[in-house]
């Protein structure tokens, strides 16, 4: 049982690291501080993505299903709603380059109107 708790929880851990890779520069608009964490992230979640790699946990995740005894994903609330979102079918190489493009551009504009903004804010107290 504990083994699936963990497995599950490594589910929750991958869905918010996947959504603060994506929209994490949101959040750094309100925190700047937040891009020393947010920037790393999303390099390291476009670079999974543009070389087909597969991200550290996913294979914890699947040690502790086979752990618990598991030999898929069947059962739990988690494993039923989540995971399709996280390793959808028909993942092709295609759409993980298409999935690394969305953040990208969504962080460089983001990551460029700051820039920007700072660089008004900086010009405007001159």
């Amino acid at each position: 049982m504990t083994h699936r708790v963990l497995a599950d929880g490594i589910v929750v851990l991958h869905l918010l690291f996947i959504g603060f890779v994506v929209v994490g520069g949101v959040f750094v608009l309100r925190w700047p501080g937040l891009a020393l964490v947010h920037l790393p992230a999303a390099c390291w979640g476009a670079a999974i993505e543009l070389s087909g790699g597969i991200c550290p946990l996913t294979p914890l995740e699947n040690q502790f299903r086979q752990d618990a005894g598991a030999a898929g994903y069947p059962g739990s609330f988690i494993e039923h709603y989540l995971l399709p979102i996280i390793y959808p079918a028909g993942l092709t190489r295609d759409i993980q380059y298409g999935l690394a493009a969305v953040v990208i551009v969504v962080n460089v504009a983001i990551y460029g109107w700051l820039f920007y903004r700072h660089r008004c804010l900086r010009s405007t107290a001159k």
